[in-house]
């Protein structure tokens, strides 16, 4: 049996929470540029939940601007996708399935680009959401009335122009616009673009004023893994259980955090905030952005070549061994927690940081550690350096942990062969791709440099910094040691002594 609004009434209500025949006759109030999991399973599932409780009473039509993707099983499924929640909290096992009815329809952006824009004309529609990955956010200076526009901003300003026209420029016909693509400030970024490309069109300054003062683009942040379709083995079990088949059955983790940037007026404009706690809109998300940047983020970096190297593949394996997960734990509350760059109250990063742990240890997520490797470099700028320069002002003295997690990422990015476009580590025997824009540069230094010099080189290096990390005292030196003392005698050995 396919998972379809006709075959709701044979769905065992006891198994999975099946929304109830009154929510497909809700009006359409969010347009959604995006079909991806994070979308289902984070802005999506707020959205069914206050649904369900009559609270925002509104669905989503969702815009697919790529050729890729699952259309066309929305289609069959009329909208409708199964959402398995999977977690600990505090400790504590957590299993929940929910049928989300949230979206009403998915719209091809090559094929169906007039009919998007006719939902321009809907007085109702007032919140825009998306999701286009980190490079979605772009400027492309391009022609908006090409049907459609290649971009998203490009397709996004198509669309409030349609709407400035279709209602005359009234000032209550503007939209909460929030991006929850994964980069700083993505509210301010895509507004300033869709602005620049308003210009580069020669759109009539009144437009570009209603655009300003009518239209509030949202920074937000958004926290919750959703690894989505599950392996086939795992599909298999899962719909056996729910007793259906689910071809968008969407796996996340329980945990779940939409920070949102907001006066007064987006929070009545977004309604169904107050439905879960996981939703917060505040005047200043640096917070939450800081908590997640540095405890969830930067641990991972931090951790993810000291756990490779150690052999573990996953996560939760590296969770259930003893000597790592209280590496991870040290590693979060007493170095990371200690020297956050921004004032953060200590309760406040301890309980964030248990949380954290929880969702490492959650035994229903499989998160690859070496997909935690994916631009290793530029991760551990962006997210560590500000700890460890905190750390050393704060205390006079080098965080051991971290040092080791520097010398575990020096050594994961020893290359040994390129094969194609790609330079390959190898561990025990077997090899593993580098996939960092700097694998060249090290590629390089392991072969003309001792591990000494290498450290005193690649940490002098303010273009890979902004800074000189060896200005820190004592730092290369105790990098240096660690890396010597891993490449002598391993990863667990050096990690057991902590």
């Amino acid at each position: 049996m396919l998972l379809t609004r006709f075959n709701l009434k044979n769905v065992n209500a006891g198994i999975v929470s099946v929304p109830d025949e009154s929510l497909f006759a809700l009006p359409e109030k969010v347009l959604q540029f995006g079909t991806g999991v994070l979308l289902r399973g984070l802005p999506d599932y707020f959205i069914d939940k206050a649904n369900r409780q009559g609270i925002f009473n509104g669905r989503i039509v969702v815009v697919k601007s790529t050729d890729g993707g699952d259309s066309a099983a929305f289609d069959k499924q009329d909208g409708l996708y199964t959402l398995c929640m999977r977690g600990l909290v505090n400790g504590q096992s957590v299993e929940q399935n929910v049928i989300s009815s949230a979206i009403s329809r998915v719209l091809s952006a090559a094929k169906e680009w007039g009919t998007i824009l006719q939902c321009a004309h809907n007085p109702d529609l007032t919140i825009v959401i998306s999701n286009t990955t980190e490079v979605g956010i772009e400027l492309v200076n391009e022609d908006i009335r090409n049907h459609p526009p290649v971009s998203f901003p490009g397709k996004l300003l198509s669309f409030l122009y349609e709407r400035y026209k279709a209602f005359d420029g009234s000032a209550n016909s503007g939209m909460v616009i929030v991006p929850t693509e994964l980069i700083s400030d993505n509210g301010r970024k895509l507004e300033s673009i869709v602005l620049e490309l308003a210009h580069l069109n020669g759109l009539e300054e009144n437009f570009i004023e209603w655009l300003e003062l009518n239209n509030h683009f949202c920074n937000s942040l958004v926290d919750r893994i959703v690894p989505g379709k599950p392996a086939a083995a795992i599909k298999t079990t899962l719909e056996a259980q729910l007793g259906y088949q689910d071809d968008l059955l969407t796996m996340s983790e329980v945990y779940s955090l939409w920070a949102i940037e907001g006066d007064d007026h987006i929070k009545e404009v977004l309604s169904f905030a107050p439905t879960d706690k996981g939703i917060v809109i505040t005047d200043d998300i640096t917070l939450f952005k800081e908590l997640k940047l540095r405890l969830l983020n930067g641990t991972h970096t931090l951790s993810c070549g000291v756990a490779f190297l150690a052999g573990f593949t996953t996560v939760k394996q590296a969770m259930n061994d003893a000597v790592l997960s209280n590496f991870i734990k040290e590693l979060m509350l007493h170095e990371i927690a200690m020297a956050i760059p921004y004032p953060i109250p200590a309760k406040d990063a301890e309980e964030f940081s248990l949380k954290v742990l929880d969702r490492y240890s959650n035994p229903s997520i499989e998160h690859q550690w070496i997909s935690i490797t994916l631009n290793y470099t530029s991760k551990l700028k962006m997210r560590v350096v500000q700890v460890l320069q905190r750390y050393a002002e704060l205390y006079k003295a080098v965080p051991e942990k971290l040092a080791i997690g520097f010398a575990a990422w020096l050594l994961f990015m020893k290359s040994v062969k390129m094969e194609g476009n790609v330079y390959l580590g190898e561990l025990n025997g077997n090899t593993y791709p580098i996939k960092d824009e700097m694998a060249g540069y090290f590629f390089n230094h392991w072969q003309n440099l001792s591990p000494e010099n290498l450290v005193k080189t690649v940490l002098s290096d303010a273009s890979l910094w902004d800074v000189d990390l060896t200005l820190i005292p004592g730092f290369a030196e105790k990098v240096t040691e660690k890396l010597q003392e891993i490449m002598e005698q391993g990863m667990m050995a050096v990690v057991g002594k902590q």
